[in-house]
């Protein structure tokens, strides 16, 4: 596959600072059951990292010793890792916010049949990835019959109340197919509720529409299409001053499978590590006592990703 880190490496980018710490969004392993376009994990089924149990309990460590709102479990599908439930019911037992980032299709994996339901009596919050509403748009990027095993799985969760219960709360993630900007993230999300409720009778809370990153299989895609410097051109010609003050990357710290920390999980696939005292890495295991605020964090070409337009993080568009 087809590189992009040596280009997005160089960049002029503004310098940026962390501020007050409210997500450690905690990355299980590569490991997946889908290969999706748009990965910027380049995540699959033949990946073999995860998370040992030795890491999960350095990171509930983290988590007493800091005031963080929410752990954020991504992947691959953060699901296959062993230690998830154990990592879910530690952290929920704080009161903190615990997300699973869901790609639908892990519910109805065999030996995945009580995973929905663990989630629901533990009140995890589900932020599932359905890039469109349409059946060939979603295979297109995900493969084939995805996207009717995540209508299923979609009335699985609705049906243990997800959507319609205050502590099940269940949100959609778009991503665009091809090398446009995210549309309206306001007005995409009622065609999303439009549709889904008319063609399924789904309901969920929020839509989250994210930018597609330079990076990983997108990246290797954009090279190979020759389609990368129109890519840049077209974050760099949207690039929005005012979302510099709403960046994730402020508020979120990102740990790969080992345990290394990043300033997101971008840099994480481009192995950009958080700098602190001059090391070249730093592990979790090494902040447990550390305040991070005011560190400089490390940027690159991507980061006009999340300026483009609307704006782009974890959490959607960063203008609303």
């Amino acid at each position: 596959m087809l590189d992009t880190r040596p280009l997005l490496l160089k960049s002029d980018f503004p310098l940026i600072k962390r501020s007050t710490l409210e997500t450690l969004q905690v990355n299980l392993g590569y490991k997946c059951n889908l290969s999706c376009t748009h990965c910027h994990v380049n995540a699959g089924p033949n990946r073999t990292e995860q998370m040992s149990l030795e890491t999960v309990n350095v990171v509930l460590q983290y988590l007493n010793n800091h005031a963080v709102k929410t752990m954020d479990l991504t992947g691959g599908a953060p699901e296959l890792n062993p230690n998830f439930k154990y990592l879910v019911e530690a952290a929920r037992a704080t009161g903190m916010e615990v997300i699973d980032r869901c790609n639908l299709t892990i519910l109805g994996e065999p030996g995945m049949e009580d995973l929905a339901m663990f989630m629901a009596g533990k009140g995890v919050t589900v932020t599932a990835s359905l890039p469109c509403y349409s059946e060939q748009n979603v295979e297109r990027q995900r493969g084939k019959n995805v996207y009717w095993e995540s209508i299923t799985a979609l009335k699985k969760l609705n049906d243990l109340g997800y959507g319609t219960e205050p502590d099940k709360q269940l949100n959609l993630v778009f991503n665009p197919d091809g090398i446009n900007l995210p549309p309206d993230q306001a007005g995409l999300e009622k065609d999303y509720k439009s549709e889904l409720e008319s063609r399924h009778d789904i309901v969920f809370n929020k839509l989250y529409t994210i930018t597609n990153m330079p990076i990983s299989r997108f990246g290797g895609m954009l090279l190979a299409k020759k389609l990368y410097h129109r890519y840049m051109n077209t974050l760099r010609d949207n690039y929005c001053e005012e979302n510099l003050d709403t960046v994730m990357c402020r508020s979120l710290l990102s740990i790969d499978y080992q345990g290394y920390v990043y300033d997101c999980d971008f840099n994480q696939m481009l192995k950009l590590p958080l700098v602190t005292k001059g090391k070249p890495r730093t592990h979790i295991s090494e902040l447990l006592e550390q305040n991070l605020e005011n560190n400089p964090i490390i940027t690159g070409e991507h980061c006009f990703g999340c300026t483009a337009g609307q704006g782009s993080s974890c959490g959607g568009s960063l203008g609303v």
